[in-house]
């Protein structure tokens, strides 16, 4: 499966890279249009910052497994009519007025996401964003004892979450220097930026254990790459979508089993994988020294929302989890009303 991932992406590249090419001169191509790669982009969260990064000009590679070349079982349902491949991602974003190119890639299999950044460095001569938001769901209970889960829990969670997370920071780092070293005509342009989809998990206990210490190893791995990174001019950042709502979780909630997996949080009041890609989008349009500067934080998406002036595609801007207008009524007052068996008064 993994050779026919590799086979399949690197023919797409090519017959691409030629048609991109044909008439125009390596410089050019090198030097017009920034170039993203998105793991996990078929779909969530990696999806709706790929479609975003499509919308803001640029070139988005849409890595992920699910293909319509060949379909992938074990996946968490979504509802039916769905197409959420690498194709119909990239269609997506050439329809908004970026360029899109699909590229399956199971990133689980050793080797294959750097072979994909090489491919991609090999088609386009340069790399200005990597998005790493590829994770894998183990089937079953997320929640459990770490001493009756053992180290498949932890694999599960972290071979993707974390090792193939630092596999292709590794791989995309040397890319990303030289990549800020092309000239830009002047101006504060926007440094190149490794950005890791993290959560609430890597600040307090969420799911389990092994959940909670990827998270907080994803955190502390753009905190230390932005320290070795600065001076080249790559930030990196660590960003917090809120509760969201993906098109497996939604299916949950139909299914009648999210309830039980996330502890009763009200998945209505949750955020669209866009909100996270507008959050992606207003990073990449900060000048060097506003994004160098923050460089290695953790950013909070819904925050992001109030700090950049953007907004959900209905216009509204959901509170950040930390946030009093999300914690009281979601946990403070339910709280209050088990323990005084009255409920709230409203005001």
């Amino acid at each position: 499966v993994s050779t026919m991932f590799r086979s399949t992406a690197l023919l797409i590249v090519a017959a691409l890279h030629s048609a991109v090419t044909s008439g125009l001169s390596s410089a050019t191509v090198k030097s017009s249009q920034r170039v993203a790669i998105v793991t996990g982009s078929s779909r969530g969260i990696g999806r709706g910052i790929a479609l975003e990064l499509g919308s803001a000009g640029f070139a988005v590679y849409v890595l992920g497994r699910s293909t319509r070349l060949a379909p992938i079982a074990g996946q968490r349902p979504v509802a039916d009519g769905l197409d959420l491949t690498v194709e119909s991602c990239a269609e997506q974003i050439t329809g908004r007025g970026g360029r899109g190119v699909p590229f399956p890639c199971d990133v689980s299999a050793e080797g294959e996401v750097e072979s994909a950044i090489d491919a991609v460095w090999e088609a386009e001569g340069r790399l200005d964003v990597i998005v790493c938001s590829a994770y894998t769901t183990p089937p079953g209970n997320l929640r459990g004892k770490f001493w009756t889960q053992g180290t498949e829990m932890w694999d599960a969670v972290n071979g993707v979450g974390l090792r193939q997370v630092y596999a292709a920071c590794v791989a995309a780092a040397p890319k990303l220097i030289e990549t800020a070293k092309i000239p830009t005509g002047g101006g504060d342009a926007t440094p190149p930026l490794i950005c890791l989809v993290s959560s609430f998990g890597g600040k307090s206990y969420t799911f389990n254990v092994a959940y909670g210490v990827g998270k907080a190893a994803i955190d502390r791995l753009a905190t230390d790459m932005s320290y070795q990174l600065k001076e080249h001019g790559v930030a990196t950042t660590s960003l917090y979508p809120g509760l969201v709502r993906t098109e497996a979780n939604l299916q949950m909630v139909e299914d009648g089993t999210w309830d039980a997996a996330s502890g009763g949080l009200d998945l209505s009041v949750g955020e669209t994988p866009t909100f996270s890609g507008r959050a992606v989008r207003a990073l990449t349009s900060l000048g060097a020294e506003a994004m160098m500067a923050r460089s290695g934080n953790v950013e909070v998406v819904a925050e992001l929302a109030r700090e950049f002036d953007f907004s959900e595609e209905d216009g509204s801007k959901p509170a950040s989890i930390r946030s009093l207008q999300y914690l009281l009524p979601n946990f403070v007052f339910p709280q209050v009303e088990r323990e005084s068996g009255k409920p709230v008064p409203g005001w």
